[in-house]
């Protein structure tokens, strides 16, 4: 069924924790509904638009390192291309940066 994409443990971490993260803004919504707020954000926002601001930058910032990671193995004469995992903490290090203080 999931044959069509490359399934690693990186990718699937991610799509579960966007998963949970869904799950759980969710029930936060229902049991305490938020107020928005400005932060660093030029804009006013609630949860909802943080953690969706949160994940389009962590795509960037995943994409942004698979499209830059052979270029990296090169500037940095590393032996193999650096791992996913990299990209992966750094998108959800921004991510909580942004919840936090967007």
């Amino acid at each position: 069924m999931f044959d069509w994409m490359a399934w690693t443990m990186p990718v699937a971490i991610f799509f579960i924790g966007i998963a949970l993260m869904l799950f759980s803004l969710t029930v936060w919504e229902i049991k305490s509904p938020s107020v928005t707020r400005k932060g660093f954000l030029p804009i006013e926002t609630s949860r909802g638009d943080r953690v969706f601001i949160g994940l389009l930058g962590a795509a960037y910032i995943n994409l942004v390192f698979v499209g830059i990671s052979a270029r990296l193995m090169d500037w940095l004469s590393l032996t193999q291309e650096p791992s996913v995992w990299v990209s992966f903490v750094c998108s959800m290090l921004f991510v909580l940066f942004v919840l936090r203080r967007g």
